[in-house]
């Protein structure tokens, strides 16, 4: 219990400036008793994160935020399919949650201080954070490519983490994962920074490609709730919950399962 206990205190509550999402969603927000009575949860998950979320080649959403929704839905309702999934652009991913479009948020969602005025967050049920990809058979540790080059993308919080533990690299500026993946592609440079969420998926989808361990930051990624006492009842089963699978090792085998780190 001392460990659940630990989990449960983790409990990351985040400001975000609120910008109103675009889309077709009905609002359907609910208190947990609204959800029970209308038998399944409405949550908002990405489509093309993989490994996080997204479809596979017939068109059926995948990944490791997908598998948590409905063990959610199967803890909370009894029934894991009884969970609706709506695919929502980044932007979206909060807004939908505040203007009570959605109950729930599972769409790669960073838990920051910036955000905890708009809605609550769950405690982690992963912690992604920035690492390197590279398909150089010589780099094996962040050591060797200290006297490399790696792109990254511009003005993101991982360029100050390559200073810190990259010193000697040249950092080359990209606007877009799809620009980094281009340079190492050519052999630009010799390596790429980003997410673990994002360049895992790359590596699943090119085998030649590898992460290097050493990851450059650690940033928990938690379900979006709504605030307000009416939602307390859904925030503690969802903390519960999300506790549980971290002592049992469900969530762990989740993450190795879908390649995560």
């Amino acid at each position: 219990m001392n460990k659940l206990h630990l989990v449960l205190s983790a409990t990351l509550s985040l400001i975000f400036w609120l910008s109103f999402p675009s889309g077709n969603l009905t609002a359907s927000a609910a208190t947990m008793a609204e959800i029970q009575q209308r038998g399944y949860l409405n949550m908002a998950v990405k489509d093309n994160l993989r490994p996080l979320g997204f479809r596979d080649d017939k068109g059926n959403l995948q990944g490791l935020e997908i598998d948590l929704a409905k063990r959610l839905a199967s803890d909370l309702l009894g029934k894991a399919d009884a969970v609706k999934l709506q695919p929502v652009a980044n932007s979206d991913r909060l807004p939908v949650v505040f203007n009570q479009q959605v109950d729930l948020a599972i769409a790669g969602v960073t838990a920051t201080e910036s955000r905890s005025r708009i809605v609550s967050f769950s405690v982690p049920y992963y912690y992604d954070g920035a690492a390197i990809v590279t398909k150089n058979t010589s780099i094996q540790e962040l050591k060797d490519i200290d006297k490399g080059k790696i792109a990254v993308l511009n003005n993101s919080s991982t360029v100050g983490y390559l200073k810190y533990f990259t010193p000697s690299a040249e950092l080359v500026g990209v606007n877009s994962y799809a620009q980094g993946w281009e340079k190492i592609e050519n052999n630009q440079v010799d390596g790429f920074a980003a997410d673990v969420s994002v360049i895992s998926g790359w590596v699943q989808a090119h085998p030649g490609y590898r992460i290097l361990t050493t990851k450059l930051s650690a940033q928990p990624l938690s379900v979006v709730m709504p605030k307000g006492l009416q939602y307390d009842e859904l925030r503690r089963n969802v903390n519960e919950a999300i506790a549980r699978y971290t002592v049992t090792g469900w969530l762990k085998e989740r993450i190795e399962y879908w390649g995560l780190s």
